[in-house]
């Protein structure tokens, strides 16, 4: 019998697939197999499970004042990992709502709570038979300012152009993998934050080349 991976991809609203909008009344989510997600569990096949959990809103490790505490990342995550364990990898991509005017957050804090992440992970030992899971890193491609949410990531822009090094270095610390969305996409004009469909596509293709890499399954054609 072939073994099925697990895969957890643990993120934000661009994980779940949010549209880019022009307003707070103009939300979307894209089709399941138009998520950056889906395109991800296609092209990987029949051979993994992919699990997603994408929240609007979720932060690295911080209770939002406006959109609840249920947007904290940390508090989430070990209840999430045992809810699906055993997982054969874990992809985070979060960082990008750490990035708002209201947590008054540098880059380096960001980049603090993602190795708090990764602690937690590791302390759990959900793979196969009580191992450590394989952890896919992928830095949030940069912010910008504009649109309706412009004023909300106010100073976000530069901050989040700093993620993909110290991304880069905290993965390399605890020996996670990384992959920098940056030099695959880019977010969408209309809101600065979100991802085109055409986006989640590449972005999607990129991921699951990143995945068989990791466990020797060679590439997507």
């Amino acid at each position: 019998m072939t073994k099925l991976r697990r895969i957890l991809c643990y993120g934000d609203s661009n994980t779940h697939g949010s549209a880019p909008a022009k307003s707070w009344f103009d939300s979307q989510r894209f089709d399941e197999t138009a998520r950056w997600t889906g395109v991800l569990a296609e092209a990987l096949g029949k051979g993994f499970r992919i699990i997603e959990e994408g929240l609007p809103g979720r932060t690295t490790t911080l209770d939002d004042p406006i959109e609840g505490a249920s947007r904290n990342g940390l508090t989430y995550l070990k209840p999430c990992i045992d809810t699906h364990r055993p997982l054969d990898a874990i992809v985070l991509m979060l960082g990008t709502n750490d990035l708002k005017t209201r947590f008054s957050l540098t880059s380096e804090d960001i980049a603090r709570g993602l190795v708090a992440l990764i602690e937690l992970i590791l302390s759990g030992k959900s793979g196969p038979g009580g191992s450590d899971p394989h952890i896919l890193v992928i830095a949030p491609a940069p912010i910008e300012e504009v649109g309706f949410l412009g004023e909300i990531f106010s100073g976000g822009r530069i901050k989040s152009g700093q993620l993909a090094g110290k991304y880069k270095d905290v993965a390399s610390h605890f020996g996670a993998e990384y992959l920098n969305a940056a030099q695959f996409i880019s977010v969408s004009p209309v809101d600065g934050i979100h991802l085109e469909v055409q986006q989640h596509a590449v972005l999607g293709k990129a991921v699951a080349d990143k995945l068989l890499t990791m466990f020797g399954a060679g590439t997507v054609l």
